[in-house]
């Protein structure tokens, strides 16, 4: 039987979400393309309680280079490249 994971409540932090095993909807295609497209200014317009925290924790583990919490999602590649651009 598969083990359900739990909601991520509040968790505004990747590297806890991941290190608990809670529930993650893999956003970093999204993600690959908004770093593709290069804007110079970036403005991040969303409502409340939508995961705008969790989307700049993402964006700070992914710069900071722990491509171990990664693994499994599209973002990911062994030898910590993305694309032409290294995580």
């Amino acid at each position: 039987m598969t083990e359900k994971k739990k909601f991520p409540i509040g968790t505004q932090d990747f590297e806890m979400l991941k290190r608990h095993s809670e529930f993650y909807l893999d956003k970093t295609p999204q993600l690959y393309s908004f770093l593709e497209s290069g804007g110079r200014y970036n403005f991040l317009s969303r409502p409340r309680r939508f995961g705008k925290s969790l989307m700049l924790s993402v964006l700070k583990y992914l710069f900071l280079g722990k491509k171990e919490l990664f693994e499994g999602l599209y973002i990911y590649t062994p030898d910590g490249k993305v694309g032409e651009a290294n995580v």
